[in-house]
């Protein structure tokens, strides 16, 4: 499996896991300011799950890369999960978009090639397993990150 955001980053594998309904789920606007409600929906539910503030940190801006990928990158619409496995101790991220855009979006474009390009090497260090699949109408973009050593 490899990324169509960035080729040449290589998903990280996760262990065999079986299939997760997500704890919440929201849809999102597709638009930049996305990242920043994810982010908030995010935070909140971190707080509730009391995941601590490092691990919180990590989630976040994970959260907030995958997010501003799908708006860059991808079409409409745009969908956070999050779920937690206590048996891991991971919190589980999908963005769900409607698959790769033909164009960038003028938010990318207008965009410097030094002002983007390297979230994916964000959430390679962050995380303990990324990686996306593609299934009929949309992409998911997901990524699991240590909540606890």
């Amino acid at each position: 499996m490899t990324s169509t955001y960035a080729p040449n980053i290589s998903p990280r594998p996760a262990a065999a896991r079986r299939p997760r309904v997500p704890d919440r789920a929201w849809p999102l606007a597709h638009r930049p300011e996305a990242a920043g409600a994810a982010r908030e929906i995010t935070r909140a539910v971190l707080a509730q799950w009391r995941v601590a503030d490092e691990a919180a940190d990590s989630v976040l801006l994970t959260v907030s890369e995958l997010v501003t990928n799908a708006v860059e990158h991808a079409e409409p619409p745009l969908h956070l999960e999050l779920s937690r496995d206590p048996d891991t101790r991971r919190v589980h991220i999908e963005v769900r978009d409607g698959g790769p855009a033909a164009t960038e979006s003028d938010w990318a474009a207008g965009r410097t090639r030094g002002e983007h390009g390297r979230g994916l090497q964000i959430i390679d260090r962050l995380t303990a397993a990324h990686g996306d699949r593609a299934e009929p109408g949309h992409a998911i973009h997901w990524a699991d990150v240590a909540i606890a050593a």
